[in-house]
């Protein structure tokens, strides 16, 4: 059967590629895997489909995981039919450097392990004939390469899909930093019109005419304009094509109706017709004098969580169903904002956000240690370089995407030592100039110069989980506003451990370094920092740190090692944590829901104990054993308390009802005698910071 699927895929790639048209396969099935230092290809390797990622080590909690080669090797047929045809080979991401071989020459090397890239492979395949494709990926530190460090895991491998493409001998490139070539640029949008402009990149021989034809369609595929122009390439066979459509009363892309048009670009030239297609957003943002972020001209409070591209049992080899249910999670929260933190982020989890309408902050993997020990920057030259590439894959890869409103720059840069202001100068002026009209921002953890680069900047806050009390966040931020009223100023995380199995008799914080994460606190800790938030904004934006929970190999604390337990979400997906319902209490309007708080806690100690709802509902009425308890009403914060309920020895059924819509929620609480337990020790310390935390409070 196999045998039969590849013959029918190669033949179908014959006839369209005989009728001149673009083509596309997935290579993702059918790699051989050596890892180390292999490199007779006749070695036997292990049968793997991409996406792979070879550290199941890094997610068992070995700190020490594998960062080295590892070896992906395929034969692969190319129709004779193909003569003539531009080939190419892309790939979704690497992790960190990858080499391509093909028929034992060496096609390219790529820097940079979360970003796409394509080399161009005619000139070393055999048409008609068996050509073998031998990649090298390499994840070990490298000083020269960013990210060099950082609290998540470098899992190496083909962890995202591989795309053999042909393509007419005049195309729509391929190569310009891993992008698709066409870039859509609304401009002077408002809600009664818009300039929608488009600029394809057309590869082909130096002084070809070439035929680009553009076509704009609203989203149910209705054609609303279209344009044909005549260039004449370069003598390197390039030229940069432009057009602009006017846009009377458009359908402005926002949370609530994230409406997507198209843009299609053709291409006649010598050897028949080159297409792309992308979808785009037509919207504008801003942030006002009053640091309120402003979408088609009205507030949108910001709703944020960070996210790391990281699953259990998976790591970073994420497929569309991954990323499907993550976006359908944070949809079900409330969420409409998403820091994709560390890294740029899958092309499909983008598209995804497009569609789901959730803003997204993106950024490089300049990232800092998260201490005042560790080293996120090296002045050197290749570093340098690899920061600039990166900042101009993302951008030209991402440009598209609607949901992309903030270019982030750095996270957790520190001064001391080797200073990273002017690469960040740089890195900025880059995003701003090439960056299709994005605000440029920032993760600070600390005060200086790197928090008043960027137009917006977010500070990472902790207080009440590495040192101090949540209640402390409140004076910070009412601190800085007061002491940089000028500083456009952001949230970038915040948050606290949580585990599932741990529960506690009273809300002590617990040692953030140590293996006791009790659930209530993460759920105490988001209670105060939301209250404080919601009472007074004062941020552009803020982010909640995580929305899962995510791999970091090096940890010791929480629950399970080698796991940071800050999520909301558990990191395989199938439990959400009281504070993710908190937060539906707040950010979710549109579904009713009732939820009991510590429902998790196997055992409760005496026979009354205060029993805790939330809701996004105004009443909740909450049955114990059957008996009414009695209404309670919403306190503003989805939240819902009945102290002293009547809990009896043993078995109790609890049930919530919301009385208008049904919405219930139950939940059995086993109580035994009361036992004493020792109270956990307070650690020291209060937390306060100014306005770039020079204090503990900001470290995860």
């Amino acid at each position: 059967m196999k045998k039969t699927i590849l013959a029918l895929t190669v033949c179908l790639l014959a006839i369209a590629a005989a009728r001149g048209q673009r083509l596309s396969v997935s290579l993702d099935r059918g790699w051989s895997y050596t890892p180390g230092w292999e490199t007779d290809l006749s070695a036997p390797g292990q049968p793997v489909n991409l996406p792979h990622t070879w550290n199941a080590d890094a997610l068992g909690g070995k700190p020490d995981y594998y960062r080295g080669l590892g070896g992906y090797l395929k034969a692969v047929e190319i129709p004779g039919k193909w003569q003539g045809r531009r080939l190419f080979l892309r790939f979704g991401g690497a992790n960190s450097v990858c080499d391509l071989y093909v028929n034992g020459k060496h096609v390219g090397r790529h820097a940079g392990g979360y970003s796409a890239f394509a080399w161009e492979i005619t000139r070393y395949v055999n048409f008609g004939g068996r050509n073998i494709f031998w990649v090298r990926v390499n994840n070990a530190p490298d000083l020269d390469l960013p990210p060099i460090a950082g609290d998540f895991n470098i899992y190496g491998g083909l962890y995202r899909g591989v795309e053999l493409i042909a393509t007419p001998a005049t195309h729509i490139a391929l190569d310009d930093h891993g992008s698709c070539g066409l870039y859509v640029t609304p401009t002077q949008v408002s809600a009664e019109a818009a300039d929608i402009n488009v600029l394809a990149d057309v590869r082909g021989s130096g002084g070809e005419i070439a035929v680009v034809a553009f076509i704009l369609r609203d989203g149910e595929g209705n054609t609303l304009d279209s344009l044909t122009r005549r260039v004449k390439l370069d003598e390197g066979g390039r030229s940069e094509v432009g057009a602009s459509f006017p846009l009377p009363q458009p359908r402005l892309w926002c949370p609530d109706d994230p409406y997507l048009y198209d843009m299609e670009a053709r291409v006649s030239g010598s050897g028949g017709c080159d297409t792309v297609r992308q979808s785009f957003g037509v919207r504008w943002f801003s942030v006002d004098d009053s640091n309120r972020f402003l979408l088609n001209g009205k507030p949108l409070r910001i709703q944020g969580v960070c996210r790391i591209e990281d699953w259990d049992g998976i790591g970073n080899a994420l497929r569309p169903r991954n990323h499907r249910r993550d976006v359908e999670l944070m949809k079900e929260m409330g969420v409409n904002a998403v820091r994709c933190a560390y890294f740029p982020n899958d092309p499909c989890f983008l598209d995804l956000c497009d569609r789901a309408g959730i803003l997204v902050w993106s950024e490089i993997p300049l990232v800092g240690a998260g201490h005042y020990r560790g080293k996120g920057f090296n002045d050197s030259e290749t570093f340098w370089e690899n920061a600039r590439r990166q900042m101009r894959e993302m951008i030209c890869q991402q440009y598209n995407h609607p949901s992309v409103v903030w270019w982030g720059v750095f996270d957790q840069l520190t001064q001391r030592g080797d200073d990273p202001l002017a690469l960040v100068r740089e890195l900025d002026k880059i995003a701003r100039e090439e960056g299709g009209g994005r605000l440029t921002t920032a993760a600070s953890n600390q005060d200086g110069d790197l928090n008043f680069v960027t137009d917006l900047i977010g500070f990472n806050q902790f207080m009440g989980w590495t040192s101090g009390q949540p209640e402390d966040f409140a004076g910070w931020a009412a601190d800085l506003r007061a002491g940089f009223p000028e500083l456009r100023s952001g949230v970038s995380e915040y948050g606290a451990g949580g585990s599932i199995y741990q529960w506690a008799d009273s809300l002590v914080r617990p040692d953030f370094a140590g293996a006791w994460h009790p659930e209530q606190w993460q759920t105490r800790f988001h209670e105060v920092y939301w209250a404080a938030i919601a009472a007074k904004p004062r941020f552009w934006g803020t982010f909640v740190w995580t929305m899962f929970d995510y791999g970091a190999a090096h940890r010791t604390d929480g629950a399970r090692p080698g796991v940071a337990d800050y999520g909301l979400v558990t990191f395989d997906r199938s439990v959400r944590k009281d504070a993710f319902y908190f937060y539906k209490a707040n950010w979710n309007t549109a579904e009713a829901f009732v939820h009991i708080a510590d429902k998790r806690r196997e055992v409760w100690n005496g026979p009354r104990g205060t029993l805790r709802v939330f809701s996004n509902q105004k009443d909740v009425e909450l049955f114990v054993n059957g008996v009414s308890q009695g209404l309670r009403t919403n306190d503003g914060l989805g939240r819902f308390v009945w102290e002293k309920a009547p809990l009896r020895q043993g078995e109790n059924t609890v049930e919530a009802v919301d009385p208008m819509t049904g919405a219930r929620d139950r939940a059995t609480i086993l109580v035994r005698e009361q036992v004493s337990l020792p109270e956990p020790s307070l650690p020291g310390g209060t937390g306060r910071g100014a306005a770039g935390n020079r204090s503990r409070s900001g470290n995860r």
